[in-house]
């Protein structure tokens, strides 16, 4: 890997709506109306104003990403992307959770976003299992930052210490391949 690329990519843990980023990737419900987890605390935080614009979309496919104002967040944009549900890996829930870090990436890139951060989309109330979601996501930002500098930082934003704990473990080995 070339060593840009791991300079682009930071991995912590903390609270999401409280990041300074151009835009923060919410882990979204199909409606994009709100939720729990990740999605109620950027919907709690952002304020009344997001549900009022999430509403106008007409809600978002798995695997595709939608984008919008941050309001009261210190991000100055949300992107709305959905997750599978785990059903035990044999309805293309991988290749759906890839796209949603391809769409969100590619969302990005075209708003001429430098910064995003991304909580472990899936990996709560939809139950994908954490270490399987884990290579997913560091293999496609991976794959996406070394053809595309457009995007100058990805941090994964990490919940709780074993998400961290995990995030930091497999990044040692996806990013530190060719």
């Amino acid at each position: 890997m070339k060593k840009e690329i791991r300079n682009r990519i930071d991995i912590i843990q903390g609270d999401i709506t409280k990041l300074q980023v151009d835009a923060i990737v919410n882990a979204a419900n199909r409606s994009l109306l709100g939720g729990g987890g990740v999605d109620g605390a950027i919907h709690r935080a952002a304020g009344p104003e997001l549900l009022a614009e999430t509403r106008t979309l007409g809600g978002c496919p798995t695997g595709e990403a939608r984008i919008t104002k941050g309001y009261r967040l210190p991000a100055k944009h949300v992107i709305h992307t959905v997750g599978p549900v785990w059903r035990g890996g044999h309805r293309n829930e991988d290749e759906l959770l890839a796209r949603c870090y391809r769409s969100s990436l590619e969302l990005a890139k075209a708003h001429g976003i430098r910064t995003i951060a991304f909580p472990a989309i899936s990996t709560g109330a939809y139950r994908f299992p954490l270490e399987r979601a884990t290579r997913i996501a560091l293999s496609e930002v991976k794959r996406f930052l070394e053809k595309d500098d457009s995007i100058e930082k990805v941090i994964f934003v990490c919940y709780d210490r074993r998400c961290y704990d995990t995030y930091r473990r497999l990044a040692l080995e996806i990013l530190d391949t060719p």
